[in-house]
């Protein structure tokens, strides 16, 4: 007879692996914090720190026991906040493209070198125009293609951010799309234009992956999505493949940095991998800008 599934307690709609290490209550990413030995709810860090609050004024201060995140982030109210403001901020200026026409399109998409009939000018990263890799993470023209990956960005980003914490939920995604940027520039063609949050998508979805076999969940449903979204990735047309790989590999980095940085160097650990995975994405731009510019 099989198992039968085991469900957070607070969430009973989400299977988890993970105990309380204080009442072992089955616990989901989201409801665990980090203690010094595993993980603990919420009820007894509240617990704890409401019966050391008055113990002495020698004990530790407030801020000691304010409940952590899987990978030492603040547990917020709202841990899907990030992603709505970016899910506001893509659809923003996917909008404001749809008034502005290709005008705008062509001054924000990630384009590496070519010639400009609208403005008679050469543009695009190679000549200074460094905006482009950023900016182009949050541009879409087509209708589904900002609902795609909004969808996608709905579903995986608000587990993502409850498990990170807002800050190390948001450097993830900006790596990521980053490491997108900055591959599809070293490798396509130098005037071809490309544009999307999908390398920042891919980046979660990597990242997703990483946490998941943190914590010991059934990896085939991730590991099915990715496989799937890869195959869509080299067998359609019109697909910067190099932006989903580039994406894929900098979420990844940056999660298994995050999630398996020990406690006592958590810090160390989690800002060097970020700081890595960004020279490593300057060192791509440098080198694609001198075979374009040299």
């Amino acid at each position: 007879m099989e198992d039968q599934a085991v469900c957070c307690y607070r969430h009973p709609q989400r299977e988890t692996g993970i105990s309380c290490t204080r009442c072992e209550r089955p616990i989901c990413p989201e409801c665990m914090i980090s203690a010094s030995v595993g993980f603990q709810c919420p009820e007894c860090v509240s617990g704890r720190a409401s019966a050391g609050s008055g113990a002495s004024a020698a004990g530790p201060p407030p801020r000691a026991a304010q409940p952590r995140t899987l990978a030492g982030g603040t547990m917020a109210s709202d841990p899907r906040l990030i992603t709505k403001i970016l899910l506001a901020i893509n659809i923003a200026i996917w909008l404001a493209a749809l008034s502005a026409g290709d005008r705008l399109v062509n001054d924000l998409d990630l384009v590496g070198r070519a010639y400009d009939p609208g403005t008679v000018q050469v543009v695009g990263v190679a000549e200074g125009q460094w905006w482009r890799l950023v900016t182009s993470v949050f541009l879409h023209q087509q209708l589904m293609h900002i609902a795609f990956n909004m969808l996608s960005l709905w579903w995986i980003g608000g587990p993502l951010e409850a498990a990170l914490g807002r800050v190390r939920f948001i450097v993830l995604y900006m790596l990521s799309g980053l490491g997108g940027s900055a591959l599809s520039y070293l490798l396509a063609a130098q005037n071809q234009p490309s544009l999307g949050a999908s390398g920042a998508i891919f980046g979660l979805l990597g990242a997703t992956a990483v946490l998941m076999r943190r914590l010991n969940y059934d990896m085939r449903p991730v590991i099915a999505l990715l496989a799937l979204n890869l195959i869509f990735t080299f067998t359609w047309s019109g697909i910067a493949w190099q932006a989903h790989v580039g994406g894929l590999v900098a979420g990844t980095v940056v999660a298994y940095g995050m999630v398996h940085a020990p406690r006592e160097k958590r810090a160390l650990v989690q800002r060097g991998t970020c700081v890595l995975v960004l020279l490593a994405i300057v060192a791509m731009v440098w080198i694609r800008t001198v075979q374009l510019t040299g």
